[in-house]
């Protein structure tokens, strides 16, 4: 590319971004194309459906990175393509001839698809546009009758069939997707008039100030910001002015009348400069409101991708970008330039030559008083240019006036400095993001290493992250994350090695969560991947939905009986009462004895009406017997309970059947006892039946109770002690004790009056004890000194230190001396 003219205008600096090696086999004239913003992929469907090629020969979508490598490479094996477009999100969005609008990733991953409606389909498309809003990504559709459709959002696609333009017939010769007020508007051209669309009605337009004799407009172009619209008429001129149509900026006098190739807006954020750039075949010119143009000859076939702060151009050998002169370069690199900066660039370089002039440039600088200002337009000046050792020269000699000041923060130095380093890195040829320095900030994706996420370059999105500082949740982890997602797709290595590298990589990172990933992999198909992802995932809150989904019930009921989450449990219970038949519901609670007690609970509960013994057979009916017995009448919860022990000898479980027989016979007794006695008695258990009828003063009645269902005899002995201490029946207890030899001894009765705090009642029973017990029964009392005669007596080593254990104070310091003389005679012995 050639420059003829230049001009007063600012903007015309073009610099080469790469070399493009990749080896395009046809001109891009014949290929649909699509570039994405801010350094973005391009796309190229070669052969579209031309009538010259062979009807064999099919499409090829091929994707690359803006330096020219090779993302993706895939047939096109479906319908007619008409347009292709990047999303915010830099997924491809491919338009059909049928309304179908294809969805793939950065590297070929088809992702899904959407219609644009029946009426598209019927009519065909004639033409699209994607575009973005603040909602997202747009589509916008030409059918072919001559009607617009759109959608302002794909991500939430909300179809709008614009309103009919009186009297067309044919295609109109231009037209454009507007974003006014938060709405999508369409503006197209019909011979000499113009017609705004909305979603109520069509309005005819007329720009302020357009030159007369126009007959047609050939080409329209909003800006990047979609503030600004230009227009390209038949008599050569272009006229540029708001988006709203209702302000003019400029307008411009091309001589040339044939339609342009392409027409796209070039300007700098804030900046008052406006200009716009138009190709034809071997031509390119950037026009503004300078009476004078810019011209280029084009060398070979050329696409234009408008940016934020410029244009990128790309052919099939070289990737360039133009853009607008920022005020610092400008004040800086001007020929003769007096700026501060320019000045202090100068001083450093005669400083590396260790020349006197380096002092002569400094001192003027420093005399006008404008030091901090040249440190500041270098440190800026930097941060535009794309060449290192440009932005190495600039920083030099921003350091080095910063030597000279006193107070100069070094905050926009240092970040400027960190920015460099990033962008720098990714605009490496091998990664092939070509950020400016006005887009780092505003990147299509929220953060720059979400772009390298996309492009799965990992690690340097992790050295980012780690030099940029920040934090573990919001980067790494991210990475990680997407990383372990882009793993599980990879179907030609095993489960058992993905889960283990995967674990091994992220192990317990924080914010990564195993349970999305494993999301991923069920849905890319690996279940059993899923599973063994699932194994590292802590949360059961979160394993186990996910399994559910993957119909495995039973392992879901394990991970949330291990959990202790018993609403956890309740959920997958539900889940598999509602979709397993009552047989396999059973079997699967058959070895769960915490599902199966809740789930007696939610029957005792909610279900009491819906359990039947008609319904049951005998592989699992002695787990029916346990839900059996729960009901609020007597009456029903006895004939539950036959119907269970029925159950239980009919499943050869005569334990359970017995200990269902005794538990009606229980219940009748109960009620009996309730009916005679007063007070409650059922769903008591035996034990405390027996209890209550002790401490209701009906000794003989808990020892026929014992007698009927065979108590022990130590247990009877132990229930009734506790009740008549807690009763605290001294008398009774001791009648009791008297009764017949304790077969529990009766150190069980020096204890439990102690417990009572009595230890009258306790000495009683200490002179009772058996020798064994004896030494513990007498401390028990207090009598440490009787304890201690005991023990010598018993010449036991452990009853001796026991005892002496228990000597505290002077009181007990006989006892004391006593034991230790005998341990001294035993030992001489």
């Amino acid at each position: 590319m050639r420059r003829l003219i230049s001009a007063c205008l600012s903007v015309g600096r073009k610099y080469e971004l790469y070399s493009m090696d990749w080896d395009l086999k046809e001109e891009l004239r014949d290929c649909l194309v699509a570039a994405a913003p801010y350094g973005g992929p391009i796309a190229l469907l070669r052969n579209p459906w031309r009538k010259e090629k062979a009807a064999s020969v099919r499409p090829v979508l091929e994707i690359y990175s803006a330096s020219g490598l090779p993302l993706a490479s895939l047939l096109w094996k479906s319908g007619p393509a008409v347009s292709l477009g990047w999303s915010a999100e830099e997924e491809l969005l491919c338009v059909q001839e049928d309304g179908v609008v294809l969805v793939y990733g950065l590297h070929g991953d088809f992702r899904r698809h959407f219609s644009m409606g029946n009426e598209v389909l019927q009519n065909r498309v004639l033409d699209a546009r994607i575009f973005h809003t603040e909602f997202g990504s747009g589509v916008a559709i030409l059918t072919g009758a001559h009607r617009f459709t759109l959608s302002a959002n794909v991500g939430d696609l909300k179809l709008r069939r614009m309103p009919e333009v009186p009297g067309l017939q044919s295609a109109p010769s231009c037209w454009t997707a507007l974003c006014q007020d938060r709405v999508a508007h369409i503006l197209l051209a019909v011979g000499p008039d113009l017609y705004l669309l909305d979603h109520a009605a069509c309005s005819a337009v007329t720009p302020p100030g357009l030159a007369p004799g126009v007959s047609s407009f050939l080409q329209m172009a909003v800006s990047f910001t979609y503030r600004h619209l230009a227009l390209f008429t038949d008599t050569g001129y272009i006229w540029m002015g708001t988006a709203s149509l209702k302000e003019k900026l400029c307008e411009f006098n091309c001589n040339i009348r044939a339609p342009p190739k392409q027409m796209v807006w070039c300007s700098r954020p804030r900046s008052k400069e406006r200009a716009v750039v138009v190709a034809w075949e071997r031509r390119l010119m950037v026009v503004g409101d300078a009476p004078e143009s810019i011209q280029f000859v084009l060398d070979e076939d050329s696409y234009l991708v408008p940016e934020l702060d410029g244009v990128r151009i790309f052919s099939r050998s070289t990737h360039e970008f133009l853009h607008e002169v920022p005020v610092a370069s400008e004040e800086i690199f001007k020929i003769a330039s007096m700026a501060p900066g320019a000045l202090l660039l100068e001083a450093q370089k005669e400083y590396e030559k260790e020349s006197q002039k380096a002092d002569e440039y400094l001192r003027e600088i420093q005399e006008l008083g404008q030091l901090t200002q040249a440190v500041q337009q270098c440190i800026e000046a930097a941060g535009h240019e794309h060449r290192p050792d440009m932005q190495k020269s600039l920083l030099r000699a921003a350091s080095f006036g910063k030597c000279f000041l006193d107070r100069f923060p070094p905050d926009s130095f240092v970040r400027m400095c960190q920015d460099l380093r990033v962008l720098n890195a990714i605009r490496d040829y091998y990664i092939g993001i070509p950020l400016t320095y006005s887009q780092y900030p505003q990147a299509s994706c929220k953060d720059i290493y979400s772009q390298l996420v996309l492009r799965r370059l990992y690690p340097l999105a992790i050295q980012i992250c780690e030099y940029l500082r920040l934090p573990e949740v919001q980067g790494v982890s991210r990475i990680l994350a997407h990383w372990a997602c882009y793993k599980v797709q990879q179907k030609d290595v095993s489960d058992e090695d993905v889960a283990r590298a995967i674990n091994q990589k992220l192990g317990d990172t924080p914010g990564v969560s195993y349970s999305d990933i494993a999301a991923r992999a069920y849905g890319c198909g690996r279940t059993e991947l899923a599973i063994k992802l699932l194994e590292y995932e802590p949360r059961s809150g979160e394993q186990v939905p996910l399994l559910l989904k993957m119909k495995r019930s039973k392992l879901a009921l394990s991970k949330a009986i291990e959990s202790g989450d018993t609403d956890l449990v309740f959920t997958v219970l539900l889940h598999l009462k509602n979709e397993l038949n009552r047989g396999d519901f059973f079997m699967t609670l058959r070895n769960q004895p915490m599902a199966l007690s809740l789930y007696r609970q939610f029957c005792k509960h909610q279900e009491l009406e819906t359990r039947g013994p008609g319904c049951w057979s005998g592989s699992f009916s002695g787990h029916l017997g346990l839900l059996f017995a729960a009901h609020p009448r007597i009456e029903g919860r006895v004939a539950a309970l036959q119907t269970a022990a029925d159950a239980f000898y009919k499943a050869k479980n005569e334990f359970a059947a017995k200990a269902t027989e005794d538990q009606m016979r229980l219940l009748r007794l109960q009620r009996r006892l309730e009916d005679e006695l007063g007070g409650r008695f059922v769903d008591l258990s035996l034990h405390d039946t027996v209890t209550t009828l002790v401490l209701g003063g009906h000794s003989k009645r808990a020892e026929q109770l014992a007698r009927d269902f065979r108590i022990p005899d130590k247990r009877l002995w132990w229930l009734k002690l506790t009740a008549l201490a807690d009763l605290e029946d001294w008398e009774e207890l001791e009648k009791f004790s008297k009764s017949k030899k304790s077969p529990i001894g009766y150190l069980p009765f020096v204890e439990i009056c102690m417990k009572q705090h009595n230890k009258y009642e306790a000495k009683k029973y200490a002179s009772r004890v058996g020798p064994e017990q004896k030494v513990k029964a007498l401390l028990l009392v207090g009598d440490v000194a009787q304890a201690a005669d005991v023990a010598i007596e018993h010449r036991n080593e452990a009853e001796l230190t026991l005892v002496l254990s228990h000597c505290t104070g002077a009181t007990d310091a006989a006892t004391a001396d006593k034991i230790q003389r005998t341990r001294a005679q035993a030992q001489k012995k």
